[in-house]
């Protein structure tokens, strides 16, 4: 790269009272947050990519916060509170998104959720009708339903889907655009006065004298009273002690199906695997669980055993004897982990993170950006 300029030292490149590493969806939330919080802030915002490359713009577009099995499964892991604790910040999240944005600025529509069950599983129906009256008792007061679970097997005909004994409704989940939500939010806070550069990778970081020198892959640096790191899945190459692994979530797209029977969102086996309509086409996305050593990787290439796995559930269970063709295939990095809830630390006063999003970043990314942002500041 060439010398900088003077007018670019002065204003792009000038010290900041805070850098934000990474410009997904954490990223811009938390720029929102705190401007909102303080105008006066000088805040830049630094990304690697040309546009955020991780999961922000390379998700399925749900707006859910989680299907029974997955909250099973998670009551078992980290506890029921830790679990309820968990949906309430998804929930309010997804909430915030409502309350910011029109529906059509974000592409958002209204459809419902549902979880499909497997013959193949072997689920006793009085046993899936007594976990769905359990959650919906400890549910109720965080997501305003009575029955946030039906059990909806009168659906399944008309769907059309193969090899499914049961079929659980959610009547609160939605789906969005993510491009759309991510550029909104870009939007906003550039209105705000905050400062977005592309194209450029924090490589270090050091303080000298009371600010941080931060080293950058195009041969200078940035200078900022305080760091953001909200670069999930790849928050290590920087913090290298956080608990967080890269996740590989395989996708692909249909052509459009003529008479598609079905609108929504579908989870199967505790949200591995997901799909939804697109307007008339099918996304469908996940079983990294057959390959998870691989699929645990900061890669986007795909591989062939899982995209050769989504096809052969699109062709058995969703789309039996249907003709199609995938137009569409890609991947995003999540954040994972040992734990499941969101990493939001203070190194020091100047140094924090907001990482590990855990694959439910649209719906945490609102509520995790506030509460990183009141951190920054004290409160």
């Amino acid at each position: 790269m060439p010398q900088l300029s003077v007018w670019e030292k002065e204003s792009f490149f000038a010290p900041v009272d805070i850098l934000i590493a990474g410009s997904g969806l954490v990223g811009l939330w938390s720029a929102w947050y705190l401007k909102k919080a303080n105008p006066s802030l000088s805040i830049t915002i630094v990304d690697r990519g040309i546009i955020p490359t991780g999961a922000s713009t390379r998700n399925a577009g749900f707006s859910c916060w989680g299907s029974l099995t997955e909250l099973i499964a998670d009551r078992t892991r980290m506890g029921e509170e830790e679990m309820l604790g968990l949906v309430e910040m998804r929930y309010k999240g997804l909430r915030r998104i409502n309350k910011t944005f029109g529906n059509k600025e974000i592409g958002y529509e209204q459809h419902g959720g549902y979880e499909l069950i497997a013959e193949s599983q072997g689920m006793d129906i009085n046993e899936l009708r007594s976990q769905i009256d359990l959650f919906n008792r400890r549910l109720k007061k965080i997501v305003k339903e009575q029955k946030a679970f039906r059990l909806r097997d009168d659906k399944l005909t008309g769907f059309g889907f193969g090899g499914v004994s049961h079929l659980i409704e959610n009547r609160t989940e939605g789906q969005l655009h993510s491009g759309k939500l991510c550029q909104a939010l870009l939007r906003k806070v550039q209105s705000m006065g905050v400062t977005v550069l592309n194209n450029i990778e924090i490589k270090s970081y050091e303080k000298i004298n009371g600010e941080l020198l931060l080293d950058t892959d195009r041969g200078f640096s940035l200078t900022a009273r305080q760091l953001l790191i909200c670069t999930n899945a790849f928050a290590r190459q920087l913090l290298p002690g956080l608990d967080i692994e890269p996740a590989r979530g395989q996708v692909l797209v249909t052509s459009p199906i003529e008479g598609l029977p079905f609108k929504g969102c579908f989870h199967y086996d505790e949200g591995y695997y997901y799909f939804r309509n697109l307007g008339d086409r099918v996304l469908l996305g996940g079983a990294r669980n057959k390959d998870l050593v691989t699929e645990n990787t900061e890669e986007m290439a795909l591989t062939d055993k899982i995209q050769q796995e989504l096809e052969r559930y699109l062709r058995e269970t969703i789309l039996p004897g249907r003709t199609y063709q995938i137009e569409h295939r890609w991947s995003g990095i999540m954040g994972m982990g040992i734990g499941k809830l969101p990493i939001l630390q203070s190194f020091n006063e100047q140094v924090f993170c907001a990482v590990r999003m855990s694959g439910m970043g649209v719906a945490l990314s609102p509520v995790i950006g506030e509460k990183v942002a009141n951190l920054m500041q004290g409160k």
